[in-house]
């Protein structure tokens, strides 16, 4: 049976979901730091044997055997050392002041490198002291020397080893989730609107939070509190105070999930997605084409009295999503990516990628779209440069580029969300 020790370790392990050693790796930490604190000495590099049967430990002090140092060359180094260490930090001190003072005259300094010996007296041992202790010793050799066994520790190392204990705990049940997560990378969740700080939106994922940035959301949504919402997990990081999972409601893998989701031809490759523009809240374009010439790819996508894609039309808030077909054929995938507007005529020209498209006059409106929506998706969605020309004269009235000038000002603006909004803890304490 065991001991009451290691059923407490295996339930924290259960309610944590943490490795049975990670859990006995904290309590030997908490052991060695507690020691430290009553008996141990700043030269020793404390380590200790945990055994959950007994509850009883084994101290050592380890030390990797390094060659002889002279100690009156080595007090000399580490003096000039710690001279060039203080000289630097007064540097550094007048540095701050001095960039305070005048910001546009910034001040640097550079940490050079010594070939003098170094010898560390916490975790390393000459060799010559430590064939005292072990004849056979060579260099690299780890010693481990016992240590007296503790006696009662005193309330300060008492709290230390809790303080240790409760880190270690936390960094392990952060690297765990960091680790659950970053398997789900690239693919679409379910959570939960947890609430929101500032202009970011905290999304409950279980055993975690989520953070949604303001330009992950949907401008035509409204997150509130409670609300159960899909997630494109965009992002997952390892931070100081643990993971940062990034999601978003804008992404453009967020229309190909949501495609391979609802439609059964996507999931199973009969029909492919090509390619996908999208001005989240507003309008997506989506190429999908099929080698199988039994299967309409369009069709397979709306489904049955548009079934389908009503369906991804209300989970992304009533963006309009336009289906085209995809060809490779330029001057073909050129005229469907403009549709709902009839084409008169394309001229392609192959090496620049760029496509004059002529269009009747009454047709004009449909081809640029709203504020030249229209024309922009299709050259993002084709990848070529489109120009909308007036069918029998030769002047541009609309132009667009593949990469969309909104997805450069959107990114623009991005960049000036001060880093130091702050945001709740990701790990759930």
């Amino acid at each position: 049976m065991s001991s009451p020790i290691e059923q407490a370790i295996r339930q924290i392990c259960e309610e944590k979901g943490l490795a049975y050693e990670s859990v006995v790796d904290a309590i030997q930490a908490a052991l060695a730091a507690a020691y430290r604190k009553d008996f141990g000495d700043k030269n020793q590099n404390i380590d200790v044997e945990f055994n959950v049967e007994t509850g009883g430990a084994n101290v050592f002090d380890v030390k990797t055997v390094v060659e002889d140092v002279d100690p009156e060359e080595l007090a000399k180094i580490e003096e000039e050392r710690r001279i060039k260490t203080e000289a630097m930090a007064l540097q550094f001190a007048d540095g701050r002041k001095r960039r305070d003072d005048r910001r546009d005259e910034p001040v640097a300094f550079v940490l050079e490198d010594d070939d003098g010996p170094h010898f560390n007296p916490k975790t390393e041992i000459m060799i010559s002291d430590a064939r005292v202790l072990k004849f056979s010793s060579k260099v690299g050799d780890v010693l481990r020397t016992p240590l007296p066994e503790a006696g009662e520790f005193g309330r300060m190392a008492a709290m230390t080893a809790k303080q240790v204990i409760t880190q270690k705990l936390r960094e392990a049940e952060r690297e765990v989730v960091f680790s659950e997560f970053k398997e789900h990378e690239g693919e679409m969740m379910q959570g939960t609107v947890q609430r929101r700080e500032g202009r970011v939106v905290l999304v409950d994922l279980g055993r975690t939070t989520g953070i949604m940035r303001p330009e992950d959301q949907n401008p035509n949504e409204r997150y509130n509190t409670g609300d159960r919402i899909k997630v494109y997990v965009r992002q997952v990081g390892l931070t100081t105070k643990g993971p940062e999972i990034l999601l978003s409601r804008t992404a453009d893998e967020m229309v190909k999930k949501l495609f391979e989701v609802e439609i059964p031809e996507i999931e199973e490759k009969t029909v492919e997605i090509k390619s996908i523009a999208r001005e989240a809240g507003s309008r997506s374009k989506v190429a999908v084409g099929t080698e199988d010439n039994s299967i309409d790819p369009i069709g397979a996508c709306i489904g049955q009295r548009g079934s389908r894609i009503q369906t991804i039309i209300a989970e992304l808030g009533g963006e309009k999503v336009d289906i085209i077909e995809w060809s490779k054929d330029p001057v073909t995938f050129i005229t469907n990516s403009l549709s709902p507007a009839k084409i008169a005529h394309v001229d392609v020209n192959e090496e620049a990628k760029v496509a004059s498209v002529s269009v009747a006059t009454d047709q004009l409106s449909l081809a640029i779209g709203k504020g030249g929506q229209n024309v922009r998706l299709a050259a993002k969605l084709t990848g070529w440069k489109i120009n909308i020309v007036e069918k029998d004269k030769d002047e541009v009235v609309e132009s667009a580029e593949p990469v969309e000038a909104a997805g450069e000002a959107k990114e623009a603006e991005v960049l000036k969300i001060e880093k130091t909004e702050e945001v709740a803890e990701t790990t759930k304490e």
